[in-house]
């Protein structure tokens, strides 16, 4: 074969071996929500878990709601959110594996440093939550059937006051997730309630503080769960296993622990129960 032929057969075998697709890594979808995502989290700790495992997570970040209806339509592996009664009513339907606890954190609830409604320092939350009613201030919700916004009903409720009635006026529903909920209630000089983590790593706070935390009831617990075979046969079960071994074992508890923002922590492992 002649120079010429020699390269003309060099040419093939190249475009031949570029043809073939190269393999897909391995990897799970993780249905989650916008808090972790948000606060950092996952770009902390994920890399970590992928180069010891060679699996990918990508990560699917929603409210609470949207990521339990995405996991029953059988779209991840894996779910991780913060609304324990959804998250057992997931199992319980078959959906969900068992749920393990996690990490927590707790909520807050911010405002303007002007605090029309006087609540800076209360140690009730349900007393902070009617003194903003009976006052009128603007308070912002993301009413999106997020994790957070499903504590916030909640709270409501037990300060015996349904805001909704007065949507449009002092109450305020975005329909949006946490960053962009922070973003209208500091420009509308307004209450909302946040998990800290986000609260930590957000930007525009401008005036906005911490009026009210440490209530018992702002505690903020997350679990993680593996989507059911049973249910969803596409899963990849055993990556997803092997990611939440790794989340609960020392490994991820002690990745959890190390991820801080300006030397605060935002998460506190509790995989083996404590509170």
């Amino acid at each position: 074969m002649g120079v010429n032929g020699s390269c003309f057969a060099l040419a093939v075998v190249a475009l031949a071996v570029a043809s073939v697709p190269a393999r897909a890594k391995d990897f799970i979808i993780l249905q989650s929500t916008t808090s972790t995502q948000n606060s950092g989290l996952y770009d902390h700790i994920l890399p970590v878990y992928e180069d010891r495992s060679g699996i990918q997570v990508r990560v699917v970040a929603v409210g609470t709601g949207q990521a339990i209806k995405n996991a029953r339509n059988c779209d991840g592996d894996v779910l991780l959110v913060h609304a324990r009664s959804a998250e057992q009513a997931f199992v319980d339907a078959g959906y969900g594996k068992e749920r393990f606890d996690v990490m927590y954190n707790d909520f807050v609830i911010v405002g303007p440093a002007g605090d029309p409604a006087g609540i800076a320092g209360t140690s009730d939350v349900s007393d902070a939550f009617a003194a903003v009613a009976g006052s009128g201030a603007p308070f912002v919700s993301r009413a999106d059937d997020s994790g957070t916004h499903t504590k916030e009903m909640a709270l409501w409720g037990e300060a015996g006051i349904d805001p909704t009635a007065d949507s449009g006026t002092w109450y305020r529903e975005t329909g949006s997730g946490m960053g962009a909920t922070l973003n209208i209630a500091v420009a509308m000089d307004a209450y909302a309630i946040t998990d800290r983590a986000t609260w930590i790593s957000f930007g525009n706070k401008a005036d906005h503080r911490v009026l009210v935390e440490g209530d018992p009831d702002l505690f903020n617990q997350y679990g993680v769960i593996l989507v059911n075979q049973r249910r969803c046969p596409s899963i990849k079960a055993g990556f997803a296993q092997n990611f939440i071994d790794w989340l609960l074992g020392a490994d991820g508890q002690a990745a959890i622990a190390g991820y801080r923002v300006s030397g605060q922590q935002l998460f506190f492992p509790n995989a083996g129960g404590d509170e």
